[in-house]
């Protein structure tokens, strides 16, 4: 089996299977991708212009010279990393796809505004937050807050049979931008090949990421990223399935919690109500603004689907982990 690399040179910005594959690799091979943030380089450029005070100055110095040039691209979208080819791949085979490490650069970002869904109207002008990955265990939030990370690439997907170009936002049957943080290391994602050689790419690298991704943004950062291809032939699925490596949140599970809950026919309202009750204790229990609360509420807080079965009316639930305040205060 041989180890490839690919790097920013192959970068794409939407899907399309006619983009001429990057590289042409066997089954049992791993690759090794180099990976942009979504921005590619316009957070840098903007921190290069008007740096931010709060930032320490040798993380400041990193940012700006991640300040890379703009790169007009036919279509806006998420950097993706690819095509590979993958030899012998056929539609209606699957594509398996272990995830053998995804590896954070020094610095991450969050932004919220009055775009963001569900919750921009709670939170003012527009906010970016700078992470200090370097750590490469926890990024401190504030005094007192620290996130455990657990990297993870929030688009891996193949090209879709339908010809022409495709936005990167959607996910669809052959994955995408999923944003699902239990795609970590030790995790085997399996994917429907849609097109001869599947034509794979990944992107989007997340440090950490709460359930819901409710800001818009998780912990955006470049990463270098090591996957191993299988090739199942002749094994259809109909859409990603995954297998993980272990419990879903390992960093949390033995910390206290705390959870608001939401309860409407509409799942979005539902969801909302219940994210709005986590913010509400945030600011009332931790002191942060709520623009704060929502940045650090995309990074850790789980939304879950409690219940869809009574009388129309649906229960989200949103948990806050307190293990990233050290389990000290409810």
């Amino acid at each position: 089996m041989t180890t490839h690399r690919i790097g920013h040179e192959a970068i794409h910005t939407y899907w399309d299977n006619g983009l001429a594959p990057r590289l042409t690799i066997a089954p049992g091979d791993t690759v090794i991708f180099e990976t942009l943030e979504p921005s590619r380089g316009r957070v840098a450029r903007d921190f290069a212009a008007t740096p931010l005070p709060d930032v320490a100055p040798d993380l400041a110095a990193i940012i700006a010279a991640d300040a890379l040039p703009e790169v007009p691209t036919p279509m806006s979208g998420h950097a993706l990393t690819g095509p590979v080819f993958i030899a012998g791949a056929e539609p209606g085979d699957t594509l398996d796809v272990t995830i053998i490490e995804v590896k954070p650069a020094a610095w991450g970002w969050t932004a919220i505004g009055p775009q963001t869904p569900l919750i921009g109207d709670q939170v003012g002008e527009r906010q970016t937050h700078f992470w200090d990955l370097r750590d490469g265990d926890t990024a401190p939030f504030g005094p007192g807050i620290r996130i455990p990370l657990a990297p993870f690439c929030g688009v891996m997907g193949v090209a879709l049979a339908e010809p022409g170009m495709h936005p990167t936002p959607p996910p669809r049957h052959g994955g995408g931008n999923m944003d699902i943080r239990q795609l970590t290391a030790g995790t085997v994602l399996s994917l429907p090949v849609l097109v001869p050689g599947a034509l794979f790419s990944t992107g989007d690298a997340h440090a950490a990421q709460g359930d819901g991704e409710v800001s818009g943004t998780a912990i955006e950062c470049n990463a270098t990223v090591t996957l191993r291809f299988d090739l199942r032939k002749g094994r259809t699925i109909p859409t990603p399935q995954f297998r993980t490596a272990g419990p879903l949140r390992p960093r949390s599970d033995a910390g206290p919690w705390f959870a608001a809950t939401g309860h409407d026919t509409d799942p979005r309202a539902a969801a909302r109500a219940a994210l709005l009750g986590v913010l509400d204790h945030l600011v009332a229990e931790h002191g942060l603004t709520p623009a704060r609360a929502g940045i650090l509420a995309s990074a850790c807080v789980d939304l879950r689907i409690s219940q869809v079965v009574n009388a129309g009316t649906w229960t989200v639930t949103a948990l806050l982990p307190l293990s990233v305040f050290g389990g000290s205060k409810v």
